[in-house]
């Protein structure tokens, strides 16, 4: 089990939830091809979604539906600071995860997040747990409370 993997599960089991984590072909490093590898609407899948805080040089995370986009202006009016591309360095370095497998638990640095209100409309939602072919299932109020992410509006 990788390091990012096993960084998730623990964050997962700290929690007190009992969440199986799932192995998937490369097609699950798309929303849509996770989908269907799991066998859910791409909207139940999590995507996490990183950008670099042009002022503070940290990451922000974005945590939204499968088929929805983030909105760059709605984002930076949230995170009250222009945000740019993070790249893969900055990601590994606050994250400890690779993009592609960016997890929204188990982070390396706490790290400002947002979650989009359409997660919420689900039982259950997928996300990454680590590297881009591991995803589990989790309820999105555990998603919320683990996350700390505030509920805001910032779909394109």
């Amino acid at each position: 089990m990788s390091k990012s993997l096993r960084r998730v599960q623990s964050a997962l089991e700290a929690a007190g939830l009992a969440v199986e984590i799932r192995e998937t072909d490369d097609s699950a490093r798309t929303a849509e091809g996770a989908a269907a590898a799991v066998g859910c609407t791409v909207d139940q899948i999590a995507k996490s979604i990183i950008f670099r805080g042009e002022d503070s040089g940290h990451v922000v995370l974005f945590l939204t539906a499968g088929g929805n986009r983030v909105d760059p202006a709605k984002a930076t009016a949230l995170a009250g600071q222009s945000l740019g591309k993070a790249d893969a360095e900055l990601v590994r370095a606050e994250t400890g995860f690779a993009i592609g497998g960016v997890a929204p638990v188990g982070h390396l640095n706490w790290i400002e997040a947002w979650l989009d209100p359409r997660l919420l409309d689900f039982e259950q939602v997928w996300a990454a747990a680590g590297t881009p072919r591991h995803v589990f299932a989790i309820a999105p109020a555990d998603l919320l409370r683990l996350t700390g992410a505030t509920t805001a509006d910032f779909i394109a």
